[in-house]
């Protein structure tokens, strides 16, 4: 379909966006402890039917692609696994919840942890009073989609309801830019229209020196990747 909503991933190049996809900046908030406790909206870019949204992390026209990618001889090559999600993760059993978890795909977020205590182990005591929630909301707000809370009772996903949007992720706890979190479903094509698993929440890389591209590794922070974004200047 000439229209249809999904990213296509272009070989040493830019991210290919199509279907009118909206685009905007997502900021993450921080306690005075530095833990992440939320989202902050950002700016809304313009709408468009289509666009190229950098990969190789240096256009000089961020977000979107200036074919610099070309002149620094960027190496995009793909080497994430193609496994679904669910091949992929741990799983960790509480009373009246389930956790999984894919460690692969974690882009540093970091709402997995906060002065309640960690995911992990609320999971695990998800029998007591404001754990069972604590856990779902620290999983909800893991971008990436490694972590994914589970009803035992239905046994169905407890999954945040996204639309089908793109938001470039800002991080001033650590003075990065993040990675591009692809919401709400968005179809995800690699080389030779070979597509990637579907699914509600998903961050690829932007920096360029993900260890596991197409997605996020988390290297934006230790390369102190910066597209420019006001909320990082301090």
């Amino acid at each position: 379909m000439e229209n249809e909503s999904k990213v296509s991933i272009k070989k040493d190049g830019p991210y290919l966006v199509s279907g009118g996809l909206p685009l905007k900046k997502e900021i993450i908030v921080s306690d005075d402890q530095g833990y992440s406790v939320g989202w902050e909206k950002g700016e809304d870019f313009p709408k468009k039917e289509s666009y190229a949204l950098c990969r190789c992390g240096k256009s000089k026209n961020m977000p979107y692609c200036d074919g610099m990618h070309d002149k620094t001889n960027f190496n995009g090559t793909e080497t994430a696994s193609r496994e679904d999600y669910i091949k992929q993760a741990q799983k960790i059993d509480g009373p009246n919840l389930t956790l999984t978890d894919a460690q692969e795909l974690c882009s540093l977020g970091r709402f997995c942890h906060n002065k309640k205590g960690n995911v992990w182990g609320l999971t695990r005591g998800s029998d007591k009073s404001g754990n069972r929630e604590e856990a779902i909301e620290q999983a909800c707000n893991c971008p990436s989609g490694r972590l994914v809370a589970w009803d035992k009772k239905t046994g169905n996903p407890i999954e945040p309801k996204l639309e089908k949007s793109i938001s470039l992720i800002e991080d001033p706890a650590r003075g990065a830019s993040g990675p591009i979190w692809l919401k709400g479903g968005i179809v995800l094509e690699g080389l030779n229209s070979e597509k990637y698993e579907v699914r509600n929440r998903t961050t690829v890389c932007r920096c360029g020196k993900s260890g596991n591209k197409p997605f996020c590794d988390g290297t934006h922070i230790s390369c102190k990747f910066n597209d420019g974004d006001k909320s990082l200047q301090k």
